[in-house]
């Protein structure tokens, strides 16, 4: 099927977010450099509700679908698959639009070379909710053009044609999509046709097998680490393990004539060797003696004592009526929460195979950004970005550390040095260390109250490091204009739109190490922070801490929203408060990317352990494209969300960021995971909206309000101790 001579349509309703975004800061600095507080307030809360939008092509169906001779057909997807499962929803959407059965339908990775890129990212729980209209159109549209075609072959109209499981009949004939499709040299587009009302849908809706489940329990070659290329040799470069280490020069002598050495490569940033097998290109880098030059010698108490509220310029993120006077007064309640640094920790190590061949670069790679990856090759290459081909494998993790992957440029280098395809991979020891951490935080809430429980005034002030300012996908204006990083204060906005009096203030830290994307950016931290003062509030109150909550919920569709999942989680649970059976509940709720999501937790403490035995879970993702997915979404935000709030933490310690392994690093194992982990999906929008990441939020929070129950401590840093 050739995808040349594709003629220009129109009709697509795409980018609004583009267009609605840039009339909005085109307004917001006609308002003028004095009202800064005010616009960037404005901004903060269009970032914290904007719709999940996308940036790649949305009008040319034959970048998307490869029509194959045997009736199959391939979608090339812009989006990666990191385990989240987009691959499996994404078929579903095309299959129910293309009326083709969904087995045969297979859905890849598209390279760069295929033209179909997202200029954007795979991230932000935003993959399925960003294509739910686009891909749709371009799959009806596809539909349609076969129509066509296939109108013209059988000698009839359009409108007399039958069409099932991609088999179109009319005149007394037949044709699969595969035989209308061989001979077409040029398709014209027409006008996107209506899409079909969710009654029609054979497959959008239900909990359908995952595509990649069979590749995954075989274990097919599919992840970055299985990549291959012929006649590939193995790169390993030198790294640093000292907190914000340039390179300044190496001496390469000793590993230049190592066994199995192919070349020692110097570059302005950074040395390598090429050798004949990954061993001894790891045995000849411990031979080269790098220096590297270091500002500091830095310790975790120097990291604390920058991570803190009040240090820095704030920026006022949300405000509504007078809260500082009112919170100047007496009988004001005041609490501190903390985070600490925390790792990536997927279980595949970054890395690329990549090939530089005359003016052709091409690199295999598990990444979030491949727009980017591209420039980047591109750029240090001294390439268009056309002589570059990104060719993205399936991800063994990315939570967030695989939106930016410079790796590649220094995989590339390796290979246009000795000629031949080189395959790279970071070492566990050097993943911890060269990670792109969560920030530290350090959060300060304050409210006050009347005499019947209600909140008067609420502050909630968020100190962390950077989550999106400083990384490859925020342009350096963002900083201008927003003040906050946005990454940094996710979830930290108050959610109960009752309390008449309230703001959140922003305090940004430049720390001296990478903070980048975590799953959730700051949900997990700033949630933790403001519901387990909620249940502060409500035990001060004498309520009931599902009741005290719903009693500050706004009336509108957000707060019905809210209200709603608060309620499901309560009500599946069988939420009582108090200890039973040396068992006590705990309760949390937040809102992240217009998703709502609540979660009541049944906690035990054995000796000086906390073990969390069951946790039921309510979330109001809008239409649920796979509700399977969906769960399991949660089941895995869940567990990870715990093990970050039990367990996980980095430190510094002379320099260095340690652990550098697993178990010094310790996360949940499977003993620790909840024996129960029930999900309550409700359907309250009519698209499909983000999962992977907003049930992260409440855990925290939720553990820790049991715990209190239990122990009669409040724990108010994580990971939580006894």
């Amino acid at each position: 099927m050739s995808q040349s001579e594709t003629k220009e349509k129109k009709g697509f309703s795409r980018r609004k977010f583009l267009v609605r975004s840039a009339v909005g800061v085109g307004v917001l600095f006609g308002a003028g450099y004095l009202s800064r507080p005010l616009w960037r307030r404005s901004l903060a809360g269009f970032a914290n509700s904007v719709d999940a939008f996308y940036s790649g092509d949305t009008e040319t169906p034959p970048l998307w679908f490869e029509i194959l001779a045997d009736n199959t057909i391939t979608l090339l997807s812009p989006k990666v698959e990191m385990g989240q499962g987009t691959f499996t929803s994404l078929a579903q959407m095309a299959a129910d639009e293309l009326e083709v059965d969904i087995n045969q339908l297979k859905v890849v990775h598209a390279p760069t070379s295929s033209g179909n890129i997202d200029g954007f990212s795979t991230g932000g729980s935003t993959s399925v909710a960003s294509l739910w209209v686009p891909l749709r159109e371009l799959a009806a549209t596809m539909r349609e053009m076969l129509k066509n075609e296939a109108a013209k072959m059988l000698g009839t109209e359009v409108s007399a044609l039958t069409l099932q499981n991609g088999v179109i009949s009319g005149n007394g004939k037949s044709l699969t999509y595969g035989e209308i499709a061989k001979d077409v040299e040029s398709w014209e587009i027409p006008d996107v046709p209506p899409l079909k009302d969710r009654s029609a849908y054979k497959y959008i809706g239900q909990p359908v097998p995952r595509v990649d489940l069979r590749d995954k329990v075989i274990g097919a070659p599919i992840f970055g680490m299985d990549a291959q290329m012929p006649d590939m040799l193995y790169g390993s470069v030198v790294r640093p393990h000292l907190i914000g280490a340039t390179f300044v020069s190496a001496d390469t002598s000793a590993a230049e004539n190592m066994p199995g050495v192919v070349k020692v490569v110097v570059e302005e940033d950074f040395v390598g060797v090429v050798a004949e097998s990954y061993q001894q290109a790891e045995n000849a880098k411990q031979a080269i003696k790098v220096t590297w030059e270091t500002e500091k010698n830095w310790q975790l108490a120097d990291i604390e004592a920058m991570v803190e509220v009040g240090k820095g310029d704030p920026v006022t993120i949300q405000k509504a009526g007078s809260p500082g006077s009112i919170l100047s007064e007496a009988d004001v309640i005041t609490a501190e929460y903390r985070s600490p640094i925390g790792a990536h920790a997927q279980i595949e190590p970054n890395g690329a195979v990549a090939f530089v061949d005359s003016d052709r670069a091409t690199v295999m790679i598990s990444t979030q950004v491949v727009s980017i990856t591209r420039k980047e090759v591109a750029d240090r290459l001294g390439l268009d970005v056309e002589q570059v081909d990104i060719r993205p494998t399936y991800l063994g993790g990315g939570f967030g550390r695989r939106l930016h992957t410079p790796n590649a440029v220094q995989v590339a280098l390796l290979s246009r040095a000795v000629g031949k395809p080189v395959k790279c991979f970071f070492n566990r020891k050097e993943e911890f260390q060269n990670d792109t951490f969560r920030p530290p935080t350090h959060n300060v809430l304050k409210a006050r109250m009347d005499e019947n429980g209600l909140i008067q005034a609420m502050e909630h002030n968020i100190s962390s490091g950077d989550v999106m300012f400083g990384s490859a996908l925020i342009p350096g204006i963002a900083g201008t204009l927003l003040g906050a990083d946005v990454g940094a204060w996710r979830g930290g906005m108050i959610q109960y739109g009752k309390i008449p009096n309230y703001q959140a203030i922003s305090w940004r830290v430049k720390l001296p190490f990478a903070t980048s994307w975590w799953r959730s950016l700051g949900l997990l931290a700033n949630t933790f922070a403001i519901e387990s003062f909620m249940d502060e509030l409500a035990i001060k109150a004498g309520k009931d801490p599902v009741q005290f909550r719903l009693d500050q919920i706004q009336d509108d569709e957000a707060g019905h929203r809210l209200r709603e999942v608060i309620r499901a989680a309560a009500d599946k649970a069988g939420w009582r408060d108090g200890v039973h059976n040396g068992r006590a509940m705990g309760f949390a709720a937040s809102t992240d990317a217009n998703t709502p999501c609540a979660h009541v937790v049944e906690v035990s403490v054995e000796g000086d352990q906390i073990k969390v035995h069951k946790v039921t879970c309510a979330i109001d993702p809008g239409l649920a494209v796979n509700p399977d997915q969906v769960r399991a979404q949660c089941e895995g935000s869940i567990i990870m969300g715990q093990s970050a709030v039990l367990y996980e933490k980095m430190t510094v310690e002379d320099g260095e960021l340690r652990p550098v392994i697993y178990g010094p690093y310790r996360m949940a194992l499977m003993r620790d995971a909840p024996k129960e982990i029930d999900v309550v999906i409700l359907e309250n929008a009519d698209a499909p909206g983000a999962v992977g990441e907003p049930p992260m939020g409440p855990i925290g929070a939720a553990i820790a309000n049991a715990v209190f129950r239990l122990t009669n401590k409040r724990l108010r840093e994580m990971p939580l101790t006894l």
